[in-house]
């Protein structure tokens, strides 16, 4: 029974597309779900659009419940996910601006974003909205967002390009700075440098005019990344990092320069120009944003590495028995590739003809490679050691054993762990708290006597010390790293929040046949009289093997110093042996 409708009531409304419908006695059913919820007011079906139509409160009841009902009574609600690269966060606080960016967008069922990978990821209705309008809500927030397309090339590129800008940034602020640190803190210390100043000096002050023009190409050129964002961030009540970090410095240079314009507003124990703080200020913290990035280019290498596994191209075999390579995205299931010695196999599927031993290993953690022939299964990204086999697919692009391991890895290190909730809940009131705290400071000073310099330097301190830079990349970026060096090592976390309980775990069984091993075979003993000599003629054969057990028995040999010599000709027997 549906509620009646208050005027004062603010109802949201959710159009949700239905699968599996094949009557009006399933819309009903669906509405009959829907209409039990708390909080719905209105709720149709239309059989013949396939689509729900709810109205409820959003005070007791979410989308992602409503969608979760029409689960419950055995159809399927049509929802889609997005990754949306977002440019300009800076720290924690952009993270939450952008989160409750996409959760108010009517349509979105969930949103996650990641300082670290700069990624969102977002789970939306498609029959009220889009990508492209998912990214367009991002940009209203202040930040630049489109959908991921997929290019790791282009992406890698991008990132190179942006450090690149970003490093060449810091290196004119760095340098400025230093000069203007010099001129106002240098005559201090060197009186001899002093002299110099004041003999070149052509007018009076002319050596602070110096200073206030390297600042101003400090702050409004590299400080540029600070006060935009930091704008935006005032504009939406919501001050950041980036909000601190241009209060503080523009409120030196604002107060130098009016110093330098009219001094008369000031006392004479007040004159005191503070360019050198604001430019060193922004170097100080472009250099530390600067490493952030280059931490976040590492913990991303695991995913690299991981792709780096995956084919670029296939030779497929056309109808006449031809070879014709093509680009991965090309093939389809059905589809015949042929695999030399080797290469790596591009996809999921069944070997048709041929026969080969298989390196699964980085699948199975199986050092010895594994015979394959007709009506065997094959794995894409392992390789071919020897023999040609041909191929039926199986699964191609993301449906693909390696597809998905890599997705399972992203989604792991795009997950938020549950320690990272307080961090999150800590950064949205701490910056209004410091600027708060900073205006404090500033009036309690002038209270105590003091003069204007006196309250703005101390004012200017509280503000650039507290940014909460670290708060927002720590827990993404330990994240990453920690799952990114799992996977390299053949662990796999499903989700994000297992390494929060791992770290409670002081005891681990394993429940496998065998033992566990260093992932590649060594030779343990060689049996006779003639230990070395039959070694040595051993390594000898197998020197040009690239089969695990022949690399252990070479291994062996260069272990005991031994010369094997060089054979003239040599011959493997797959599956045996080698004769030479």
């Amino acid at each position: 029974m549906n509620l009646k409708l208050k005027p004062e009531t603010n109802y949201m409304s959710l159009q949700i597309g239905v699968e599996g419908m094949t009557c009006a006695s399933c819309s009903a059913r669906v509405e009959r779900g829907l209409r039990k919820l708390p909080g719905v007011a209105e709720a149709n079906v239309n059989l013949a659009t396939e689509r729900a139509e709810v109205r409820f409160d959003p005070q007791r009841l979410t989308p992602a419940r409503v969608v979760d009902a029409i689960h419950e009574t055995g159809y399927t609600p049509v929802s889609g996910e997005v990754d949306l690269e977002i440019e300009g966060m800076t720290c924690a606080s952009c993270v939450g601006r952008v989160e409750r960016a996409l959760k108010r967008t009517r349509g979105v069922l969930d949103a996650r974003v990641n300082l670290a990978t700069e990624h969102a990821h977002v789970q939306y209705l498609p029959a009220m909205i889009d990508p492209e309008s998912l990214a367009a809500a991002v940009d209203e927030a202040g930040y630049t967002a489109h959908p991921l397309n997929g290019t790791d090339v282009a992406d890698t590129n991008k990132r190179r390009a942006s450090l690149r800008a970003m490093g060449r940034d810091v290196a004119i602020a760095a340098g400025l700075a230093a000069i203007i640190l010099m001129l106002s803190m240098g005559s201090t210390f060197i009186p001899v440098f002093n002299r110099a100043l004041q003999t070149a000096s052509p007018f009076p002050h002319f050596w602070d005019w110096v200073q206030w023009l390297f600042a101003t190409v400090v702050l409004f050129g590299p400080g540029l990344r600070f006060f935009r964002p930091g704008w935006i961030a005032y504009r939406h009540l919501s001050p950041d990092m980036n909000s601190l970090v241009a209060t503080g410095t523009g409120a030196a240079w604002v107060y130098s320069t009016l110093v330098l314009l009219a001094p008369t507003l000031f006392p004479a124990a007040a004159r005191h120009v503070y360019f050198d703080s604001a430019a060193v200020v922004i170097a100080a913290v472009l250099f530390g944003k600067y490493l952030e990035e280059l931490a976040k280019g590492r913990t991303s290498s695991a995913i690299r590495k991981l792709l780096g596994l995956q084919a670029k191209a296939a030779r497929r075999l056309e109808a006449d028995g031809s070879e014709v390579e093509v680009p991965m995205a090309q093939l389809r299931i059905g589809d015949r590739v042929a695999v030399r010695p080797g290469e790596r196999i591009p996809l999921d599927g069944q070997v048709v003809e041929g026969h080969a031993h298989v390196d699964e290993s980085m699948l199975t953690g199986e050092p010895l490679p594994i015979a394959k022939g007709v009506d065997d299964y094959v794995v894409g990204g392992t390789v071919n050691r020897d023999g040609r086999l041909v191929i039926k697919a199986t699964s191609v692009g993301r449906d693909t054993v390696l597809a998905q391991i890599i997705k399972l890895v992203e989604s792991a290190q795009t997950g938020k762990l549950p320690i990272q909730g307080v961090a999150d809940r800590v950064v949205r009131i701490f910056s209004p708290v410091v600027i708060a705290i900073a205006l404090v400071t500033f009036s309690v000073w002038l209270l105590l006597g003091a003069n204007i310099s006196v309250a703005l330097v101390s004012a200017v301190a509280v503000l650039v010390v507290a940014c909460p830079c670290a708060m927002g990349l720590a827990t993404p970026a330990a994240i990453m790293v920690g799952t990114g060096r799992a996977a390299e090592l053949g662990v796999l976390f499903r989700k994000g929040d297992a390494l929060e309980t791992l770290s409670r775990v002081d005891t681990i069984l394993f429940d496998k046949t065998g033992t566990l091993t260093e992932g590649r075979p060594s030779l343990g003993a060689v049996e006779g009289r003639q230990t070395d000599e039959a070694l040595r003629l051993a390594a000898a054969l197998e020197a040009a093997s690239e089969h695990p057990l022949a690399r252990a028995i070479v291994e062996a040999a260069k272990e005991r110093q031994l010369a094997p010599p060089l054979l003239k000709t040599s011959r493997p027997w797959p599956a045996m042996a080698s004769r030479g």
